[in-house]
């Protein structure tokens, strides 16, 4: 076979012989000096036909089509291979996921094959680029530079967390309304959002994608917090001018009261922490999803203001999907600073259960969300707002 042939001849020239092809992954580091001088995709070509060799022989579960999704910059390498290494160990060596990484700029080839070396599963890599006359990551022709600039100056001297930062408005923008919408993730149905940095401190020993598929769950999230008010102060009157407009979007088992104390006259500022969420893709790309994100999308909301995705996709989970399509994911062990969600019965994790969120009043969210019927009336939603 070609590949049999390419490998071969790589393997020679650090080695000058080849005893066995019985370990894929003890060959493929035993050439890394030498893959590094022929370029990232060579070497990605080599190790991928190898894990789908080794995948095929192997008996796994059967998977959801599904991936986990990262966007990250080129000098969070060594932050991101921990959280492979995490996610590797504590599930992802049983199923073999793949990957999609995504960012702003290209990939240095440092980084595709740093990553690569952390997984056997398939790993794919893309540039953020506009689609369907939409602008992904940058400003839309509707945004007033200017007054965006003054308002960041504002914030900032206001003591707003990233208040200044024109990048991280660009990052909470696309992950409101575009991650979804990237070329690489057309063929999946399900995500896993994954960041630099973080730890799962328990094993994973089921599959959460098939666990949401089978029970028709929509979004899954970790830890619920309440929301920065000063990052927000027009969301919730944007999310009700669209709602006046398209009512017909708003489950009759919604969560609004989840939303909000007073039948939705204000927003009390909980959302999941969407650093971790499994979601269905079909959601976001959904009628209801697409109206609402280009509805607040046009606001300028997202310059103007630093509106987040966290409360962008938990109040659209709320008000589109049934209170049974949101999951919390309380058994697994997931760390994100400063915040945890520890299991507070599993004796396999190395977490402390007394510093998990939902013993801090400003991370109740999560645990209230499971507490309770949060439907509320649509009419009395209307009628309220």
């Amino acid at each position: 076979m070609f590949w049999v042939n390419t490998l071969k001849n790589v393997f020679w020239k650090v080695s000058n012989k080849l005893d066995s092809f019985g370990n894929s992954n003890h060959i493929l580091s035993g050439v890394y000096d030498y893959i590094k001088t022929i370029g990232a995709d060579s070497y990605l070509n080599l190790t991928r036909i190898f894990k789908i060799d080794n995948e095929d022989a192997t008996t796994r579960p059967k998977k959801v089509n599904a991936a986990f999704v990262i966007l990250v910059r080129n000098n969070e390498l060594h932050e991101m291979k921990k959280s492979m290494k995490r996610i590797e160990d504590r599930f992802n060596k049983n199923y073999l996921y793949p990957y999609v990484f995504l960012n702003d700029v290209e990939f240095t080839e440092e980084f595709k094959i740093g990553v690569q070396a952390m997984t056997n599963a398939k790993v794919e890599f893309g540039t953020i680029e506009n689609r369907d006359g939409k602008v992904h990551w940058g400003y839309p022709d509707s945004i007033d530079l200017e007054l965006a600039a003054t308002r960041r100056e504002e914030m900032q001297a206001a003591g707003v967390m990233y208040g200044e930062s024109e990048s991280y408005r660009h990052m909470c923008r696309f992950n409101s309304g575009f991650f979804y919408r990237h070329k690489l993730l057309d063929k999946y149905e399900y995500y896993w959002r994954i960041e630099p940095g973080i730890d799962y401190s328990c094993d994973i020993e089921y599959d959460p994608f098939k666990y949401m598929k089978d029970r028709n769950i929509k979004y899954g999230y970790t830890i619920g917090l309440y929301e920065y008010e000063n990052t927000i102060p027009s969301l919730w009157g944007a999310v009700k001018a669209f709602i006046k407009k398209h009512p017909e979007h708003i489950s009759t088992a919604n969560s609004i009261k989840w939303l909000s104390k007073d039948g939705g006259k204000t927003y009390n500022g909980c959302h999941f922490w969407s650093n971790f969420e499994i979601g269905s893709l079909s959601f976001f790309r959904s009628k209801a999803y697409t109206d609402y994100f280009d509805y607040l999308d046009s606001t300028g909301g997202f310059f103007y203001e630093r509106w987040g995705d966290a409360p962008v996709h938990s109040i659209a989970a709320a008000l589109f999907l049934n209170q049974t399509q949101i999951h919390w994911f309380k058994d697994i062990g997931y760390k994100h600073e400063p915040w945890e969600n520890c299991p507070q019965d599993n004796v396999k994790c190395y977490c402390d259960p007394q510093h998990s969120s939902i013993h801090h009043y400003y991370a109740v969210c999560g645990k209230n969300f499971v507490e309770g019927n949060h439907t509320l009336p649509v009419a009395d939603f209307l009628k309220n707002i």
